[in-house]
């Protein structure tokens, strides 16, 4: 997992750093002293964890993560207790450290996003005509066929299909992997595509329906071989 640390105290970054570095599932991406600082690269990079200390200048880690439209998952770190049931309003956060904390209660930490993520992930193929999805507790059944397209956004997926649109944490790159080739491509970094559903192609645009979608150059001759064949 990719994770970044917002925290404006140099020795409860070592802190981090040093339990960080002990596990290989996790790579520190960057280390920032305000959220600020920090809001460009969530904006931009594709982040899966972020250390978040409450306390911190010019905005607080929970003022923050309102301003965030897709946040990773979250483990909050704070020297105070008592923001401990605010924290878990919000549903990204997935667990709450009182600083100083040790290195097994920062694994249990660990721990309990990796099932979180894997419960997310759960997109378990029944068969080779239906996937079922997990998402916020609720299973939903898709039938690959009705899946008009993907579109990721950030640490975010959203499933299109025929009948609706789920949203949730995940990557493009998980959903190539699982969905068939003979009917699926990925036309843009952003976007991938069932080719049942292509209505035309305008230069650099895939109509989908009513919707349009952008081809990126490096993915266009595949798409047009895609067609041709």
């Amino acid at each position: 997992m990719k994770c970044i640390i917002i925290e404006d105290e140099l020795p409860a970054q070592r802190i981090l750093k040093s339990y960080i570095s002990k596990l290989k599932q996790l790579e520190l991406v960057a280390v920032y002293q305000t959220a600020l600082e920090a809001n460009l690269a969530l904006s931009t990079d594709q982040i899966d964890l972020l250390f978040l200390d409450i306390n911190l200048p010019d905005i607080n880690g929970m003022a923050f993560i309102a301003t965030l439209p897709n946040p990773p998952a979250i483990i909050m770190t704070t020297a105070y207790s008592n923001y401990a049931a605010e924290s878990f309003e919000h549903w990204t956060i997935q667990d709450y450290l009182v600083k100083p904390f040790s290195f097994e209660r920062f694994l249990k930490a660990i721990n309990k996003v990796e099932m979180s993520s894997k419960a997310v992930e759960s997109a378990v193929k029944t068969n080779e005509d239906v996937i079922i999805l997990k998402i916020d507790k609720t299973l939903h059944r898709l039938f690959v066929n009705d899946i008009i397209y993907i579109e990721s956004d950030r640490n975010y997926v959203s499933i299109v299909t025929k009948n609706g649109k789920h949203t949730y944490i995940d990557s493009l790159k998980k959903w190539k992997q699982k969905l068939p080739l003979s009917d699926f491509i990925q036309v843009h970094k952003s976007f991938i595509i069932n080719c049942a559903e292509i209505v035309k192609i305008s230069g650099n645009i895939v109509s989908i329906g009513n919707q349009k979608i952008p081809i990126g150059r490096k993915y266009k001759n595949s798409l047009l071989q895609k067609i041709k064949a």
